[in-house]
């Protein structure tokens, strides 16, 4: 509610194109914010207050107190927007207007981002491949008539344009050539006018007709000279759909043989000018690019030719810059300036601050954050404290996204719309962010989701800096009190001595005695605590934690994963009654109290103790029912209950994920009433009978579910009983883990049609698994431990044609393995452990070619030789990338 606020606000001003040049609008927009998150947290405590009371008078002494306060609140927040409003003009802030045109505002800026052809750089590295790689596709290949370079601000998109653009072999092909900067305030008469002037050469009084053209014969020339002639034209810096909209009409794209280069920060951009386009993606310089590419632009001479201390300075340094070559340019100059050892020392001590500035190269890029800052000025509205919640996580940290999404979803950053879910809505935004290349992809999952993302270090240094300045959030490192340095340990300091807090990270090392410094614990405003830690961190008392409950009452989410906590939540933790988000995973938290059942709010509840390997087990109430707002549940692996012998989840009927669930602890008959579930987890099912209780019930569980992780105990499984458990699931099902004393395999058609990835265990198959799963047609990941008990596998011809990873152990009496011509065309990754009777690897191995990784895990030494270089069996892996051989305590 407080963004959405927010957004409204801010559309109806013409503050967007002007906030980054005016620290008098920055403030403006973080009171504005703090506003909104008032009149949030205020409407929201009242509500609370009445459902607490739900049931009693409502002309009792307390609900009359709470409806004066939050009366008196409310007119205290109508005069905060009031005055705010009247600020409007003291700030120079107008409203926006029909044709107002606020290009004044970023003319300066973008005047000195302004790319031209002619600007050739001699000192390029890393950019050959490339460049022959775009030559090629821009005169041999046809099918391409709209080619994309795409990349975050400062990988040297325009850079690389400029080298294809000058390229004997380019300018040999085409006929004539255009090259137009569009910017973000793209003006479609300056770029029609500048494109056709340099597509014709026009003499002195040609090129006055040319401006006097009315805009529809300015498209219509232009459009006809590309129609008739060969041409290039190079689009620098298009930033949105709409400058594409207002340009198309004068491209003929399909229709001609002309053809467009064009640079984007953002991949949906280039789609949409061309869903064929071809997108050629810039990565980041290896650091071994990075030194050579420094040491140009710091003119030091090559090869061994610098003094050791120097290069090992140097490339200290040069990595801060992360791959980027703006930045590396940016310190290049800067050191080019610098002629002693001493001199290079202090720039390495202030490098941050340097490269921030871009001290040296100010006409020529603003500064390395200026570059990427345009980028943030882009984001539409909502995007943006997504964006900058990003900075609550230390650098070079890969961040789950699932988390990270939730995490927004809870804090209100993201909600539902017009029936798309919030979490739907949160993923869109994250695509988007990585869209325009201010988010990196770390991994991705088995259906192409983002599963992991990160944040380049000069953009993290950009969302930490612009989080100050809008004090959106707070970052703090808290030191040993002997480190040198702990003095200095606010990574983000507080704007103003009265600003609100709202967010706060806090990143904690070895030997700190405090997990929060005093200058946080009075902050009541806050939304979202998020603690990171160094492994060395010893065991936390709740005590220091007494600020969290007594006076961050606001909080909403709170995340402790992997927090050395002594075992026993305390009871004040019912105080948090605006909790969405509670992270207890892989904590030393083992005991729950009951007041945690106050906690109505939650929409993500982790209970994922670490339980000393299974050695312990969790104690939890029986509150959980009272939670039912939430949406995803992960429960202790193993835990007991206190105050009943199973767990009540009948009430949670907006539960999404549903994951440790014991048969034992919980009623299965609750589950049926779970109709939103998509993702369960279940063990310790004492027979697949006990399974139909919901697989019978008129509206089963399973048509809902996309992933299912199943245990079950005692008799075998029959064919029969998979079959019905799988036609029951829905369509769209891609996830199963099961672990059953399976008798056989059904035929593969009785499979989930959209398998994806598949985990069978402890299962008792006599019969060869393989030619049946090798049918499964998108099966990319397979593990099979304890599955089979035969001699002999055979994989088919053509078979697995997806399977990307295949893991087999402990089949104990496997002796041999055929692989087929064609089969398992795909696979990356092979792990074998514990088959002690296999003899070798197959033959039709060596067939495999996209294999990347073989590992070999506790198999007997003769396997092993055979593997090594020189053995037998090495020309069946010798294309392999990496091969792991390990034997019970060593590796190879």
């Amino acid at each position: 509610m407080a963004e959405a606020i927010l957004f409204c606000a801010l559309e109806r001003i013409d503050a967007s194109a002007r906030q980054e040049e005016d620290q008098k609008i920055r403030n403006w927009v973080a009171e504005i914010r703090d506003v909104a998150y008032d009149a949030e947290d205020v409407v929201e405590s009242y509500i609370l207050k009445v459902v607490f009371r739900r049931g009693r008078s409502i002309h009792t002494i307390g609900n009359m107190l709470a409806t004066w306060e939050v009366g008196s609140e409310i007119e205290d927040i109508k005069a905060k927007i009031s005055n705010l409003t009247r600020s409007l003009e003291t700030y120079g802030i107008r409203p926006i207007r029909e044709g107002d045109d606020s290009r004044f505002a970023y003319e300066g800026r973008q005047q000195l981002r302004r790319t031209y052809s002619h600007l050739v750089e001699d000192d390029v590295v890393g950019l050959e491949d490339k460049t022959k790689e775009l030559v090629t596709l821009l005169v041999k290949e046809e099918r391409y008539q709209v080619i994309s370079i795409c990349g975050m601000g400062g990988l040297g998109k325009t850079t690389l344009a400029r080298k294809v653009y000058h390229q004997s072999e380019v300018r040999r092909h085409f006929d004539s050539f255009a090259w137009a900067y569009i910017s973000q305030q793209c003006q479609a008469r300056d770029v029609f006018q500048g494109v056709l002037i340099n597509l014709t050469s026009p003499t002195k009084e040609e090129k006055e007709r040319i401006l006097q053209l009315r805009d529809e014969e300015l498209v219509k020339k232009l459009y006809q000279i590309q129609w008739e002639k060969k041409c290039l034209v190079i689009l620098d810096d298009l930033w949105t759909m709409q400058a594409w909209n207002s340009l198309r009409p004068a491209f003929p794209i399909g229709k001609s043989r002309s053809k467009i280069l064009l640079t984007t920060r953002n991949k949906d951009v280039a789609t949409y000018v061309d869903p064929k386009a071809l997108i050629h993606e810039v990565q980041c310089l290896t650091e071994e690019m990075s030194w050579e590419l420094l040491q140009k632009k710091a003119m030091l001479p090559g090869g061994h030719g610098i003094d050791f201390t120097w290069e090992r300075l140097g490339m200290k340094m040069v990595r801060h810059c992360g791959g980027l070559p703006v930045a590396i340019i940016v310190l290049g100059g800067l050191l080019a300036t610098k002629h002693t050892l001493k001199d290079w020392e202090m720039v390495y001590r202030n490098i941050n601050s340097y490269l921030r500035r871009g001290k040296g190269h100010e006409q020529e890029f603003g500064g390395v954050s200026e570059v990427l800052a345009s980028s943030y000025y882009d984001l539409p509205y909502q995007l943006k404290p997504c964006f900058l919640y990003l900075g609550h996580f230390p650098e070079d940290f890969e961040i789950p996204t699932k988390k990270l999404m939730r995490m927004w979803v809870a804090e209100g950053i993201v909600s539902s719309v017009q029936g798309e879910t919030a979490e739907d809505i949160a993923e869109r935004y994250l695509d988007e962010l990585i869209e325009r290349c201010m988010v990196q992809v770390g991994r991705r999952n088995f259906i192409g989701r983002v599963k992991t993302c990160r944040l380049h270090d000069l953009m993290r240094d950009l969302c930490l800096s612009k989080a100050k300045e809008e004090n959106f959030l707070q970052a703090t490192h808290l030191r040993h009190k002997n480190d040198p340095v702990a003095a200095s340990s606010s990574m983000v300091p507080i704007v103003t001595p009265m600003a609100k807090i709202r967010r706060l990270a806090i990143y904690l090392d070895e030997g700190v005695n405090r997990c929060i410094s005093s200058e946080y614990e009075k902050s009541s405003h806050l939304r979202s605590l998020l603690f990171f830690y160094a492994k060395e961190v010893g065991m936390i008392n709740w005590e220091q934690l007494k600020p969290v409950f007594n006076n961050f009452k606001l909080l909403r989410v709170l995340d402790l994963e992997g927090f050395k906590i002594t075992e026993h939540l305390p009871k004040a933790i019912r105080k948090l009654v605006h909790l969405r988000y509670l992270n207890l995973r892989n904590s030393k938290v083992r005991v729950l109290p009951s007041s945690i059942g106050n906690l109505v709010c939650l929409h993500n509840l982790d209970l994922s103790f670490d339980l000393l390997d299974g050695l312990q087990r969790g104690e939890i109430p029986n509150v959980i029912w009272k939670m039912e707002q939430l949406s995803h549940l992960y429960l202790p692996k193993s835990f007991t209950i206190n105050g009943a012998d199973k767990l009540r989840l009948d009430s949670l009927n907006n539960l999404k994920t549903l994951r440790n669930v014991d048969a034992r602890k919980c009623c299965i008959k609750d589950l049926v009433k779970l109709t939103n579930l998509s993702k369960l987890g279940m063990h310790s099912v004492k027979s697949y009978e006990e399974l139909k209780v919901i697989l019978k019930h008129p509206s089963p569980i399973l048509n809902s579910l996309w992933l299912l992780s199943l245990q079950i105990w005692g008799e075998r499984v029959e064919e029969k009983d998979l079959r019905q458990l799988f036609s029951d699931c829905h369509h769209d099902f891609y996830r199963l883990s099961l672990g059953a004393a399976l008798s056989k395999l059904p035929e593969y058609n009785s499979f989930p049609p959209n398998l994806i990835k598949l985990t069978l265990w402890g299962s008792r198959l006599v019969e060869d698994p393989m030619p049946t799963l090798g049918k499964l047609p998108h099966l990319q990941f397979l593990r099979l431990p304890h599955t089979y008990f035969g001699k002999e596998i055979v994989c088919l011809t053509e078979s697995f044609p997806r399977l990307k990873y295949l893991f087999i152990s402990n089949f104990p009496k496997l002796e041999k393995w055929k692989i087929y011509d064609t089969a398992m065309p795909s696979l990356l990754q092979l792990q074998i452990r514990r088959c002690e009777q296999l003899k070798k690897l197959p033959d039709g191995l060596r067939l495999v070619t996209t294999l990347r990784e073989l590992e070999i895990i506790e198999m007997p030494n003769g396997f092993l030789n055979r593997l090594k270089v020189g053995g037998e069996d090495f020309y069946k892996v010798q294309q392999v990338h990496s091969i792991k051989l390990w034997a019970r305590s060593s590796c190879f």
